[in-house]
């Protein structure tokens, strides 16, 4: 049977008959059937496009020519696994390190992000002869057994939510909703200092630290764009205890911060991390992944005596589908187009931030930015129901964005490479108008209040507990840039999307 022929509702049916219930759809209510793709757009079975503004996966744009004809010309010759002599592991290995640091110079090809989170794990374990990882609030790594571990964005949401013995959560690196904001004089220090902290607990535990890891940008933590000199600091402290520091760059990599190639890279030429994990966007859609660790530690994990093999990782299409992913993004320019088309982005969204007291933060590096809705801009309450109303009516113009953060009102932009001015412009019109919408449909009103440069109002009238104010009688309050919100929406609760 040709894909795309069954009735959207038998699609549902049999998703619901075979499928297992934890695997979730988007817009449960009423999902979206995707067909085809093609850079930066999707389409429905009704050949109705959607605007992709959350797939860093199609990192060089859904079903790229270049990269569909790799995969189809290697695989009609041969693919096999690594146990064989094969030009394109020993090229694209070659080609890959060549975009890192010089002492990052070992790969170890996998299949997916999580399989590259574990194995980073492995090799800590074994170089280090310790035990317990360093993760951070919020975090996730992956959906295997050791990574659930470590990813508090994942434990948090179980019945029992307690974390292993040999994992410690670190303060996320926020300055805008961690305890350390961006009036602090040194956030990059206190955060680290709390890493320190943890480090001297566990050693008056008799615990020893493998190693520390993180996101080079948290991503479901709600964007988290983490202060320069943090990982420097953090790095120090860790190896000071015998542990090396991973940089999971499965969300963020290949270019998609645009001044950088990766997301570490942003802390500064003096940072190198021991270990850096990459997968989504490395295979455009194609299942692949990569471990990339110094020499020393590559030795330590032979040394075990247990030989590593990978029965798909590394193999002859991968990695010809990986250096087809290279070339695009060098040919096109795509690096570049994230710093051009993310920066335009931003600022349209800075510019939103100013017309709506709804927007409490715009943060990002490239084409990858968060969007923090607050009920509150002085106490940066999080309006998580106003992000899933945004997020549905974008939906239903067909725009596809997400929310993410520990409150779910973190509005995330990470599309595709090829991501254009115009879609630009236009989901941002589009927020705009829906935000426009939802401050006259509810009915209330913001004061008319002057905002100072850093979002927060310096001027207000007496409001509830939501931070809403009430226009008295007789007040003739109509200002464009107030922010209505509903009082039925008091919740932080989940809502599926």
């Amino acid at each position: 049977m040709a894909t795309g022929n069954l009735d959207k509702q038998k699609t549902i049916d049999l998703r619901k008959k075979h499928v297992g219930p934890s695997c979730k759809v988007f817009f449960s209510h009423d999902p979206i059937k995707i067909v085809r793709a093609r850079g930066q757009y999707m389409y429905n079975e009704k050949d109705e496009k959607y605007l992709d503004c959350i797939n860093n996966v199609a990192h060089v744009g859904h079903c790229h020519p270049d990269v569909v004809e790799a995969g189809a010309k290697q695989m009609e010759l041969l693919n096999t696994n690594s146990r064989f002599l094969h030009d394109n592991l020993v090229l694209y290995a070659q080609r890959l390190q060549a975009t890192l640091p010089e002492k990052l110079s070992v790969c170890y090809f996998v299949n997916s992000g999580s399989e590259a989170n574990d194995l980073a794990l492995r090799l800590a374990w074994q170089y280090t002869g310790h035990k317990d990882i360093i993760t951070l609030e919020n975090a996730y790594h992956g959906h295997v057994s050791s990574l659930i571990d470590i990813s508090p964005y994942k434990f948090h949401q179980m019945a029992v939510a307690e974390p292993s013995q040999h994992v410690h959560v670190a303060l996320s690196p926020d300055i805008y909703r961690g305890k350390y904001c961006e009036d602090h004089p040194d956030p990059a220090t206190a955060y680290a200092e709390n890493v320190k902290d943890i480090i001297e607990q566990a050693h008056k535990k008799g615990r020893k630290i493998a190693a520390f890891i993180a996101e080079s940008l948290q991503s479901c933590g709600g964007q988290v764009i983490p202060p320069v000199g943090y990982f420097q600091k953090v790095a120090q402290h860790v190896r000071n205890a015998g542990g090396v520091f991973i940089a999971d760059e499965v969300q963020v990599g290949f270019g998609r911060v645009g001044t950088h190639f990766w997301g570490f890279q942003l802390q500064g030429e003096d940072f190198v991390p021991d270990i850096v994990t990459m997968g989504k966007p490395i295979g455009n859609g194609h299942p692949m992944s990569c471990v990339i660790t110094t020499r020393e530690v590559a030795e330590s994990f032979m040394s075990s005596g247990m030989e590593y093999f990978n029965t798909f990782g590394g193999n002859p299409v991968s990695c010809a589908i990986g250096l087809a992913v290279l070339d695009v993004i060098e040919k096109e320019d795509l690096q570049g187009n994230a710093l051009h088309i993310g920066s335009y982005l931003t600022q349209l969204l800075d510019d939103l931030k100013k017309r709506h007291l709804l927007v409490g933060d715009v943060r990002g590096r490239g084409l990858f930015i968060g969007l923090d809705l607050v009920r509150n801009r002085d106490k940066r309450t999080p309006a998580t129901a106003e992000a899933q109303d945004v997020i549905y009516r974008l939906k239903e113009q067909r725009i596809l964005l997400s929310a993410d953060g520990p409150h779910r009102n973190v509005l995330k932009f990470k599309p595709p490479m090829c991501f254009s001015r115009e879609d630009a412009e236009l989901v941002v019109e589009k927020i705009d108008q829906i935000l426009t919408d939802l401050e006259k449909t509810l009915g209330l009103q913001m004061s008319e209040a002057v905002i100072s440069e850093n979002g927060h109002t310096k001027r207000k009238e007496p409001s509830d507990e939501n931070g809403l104010v009430h226009p008295s009688n007789g007040s003739s309050h109509s200002h464009k840039h107030t922010v209505t919100l509903p009082h039925d929406k008091k919740t932080n609760k989940r809502q599926k999307t």
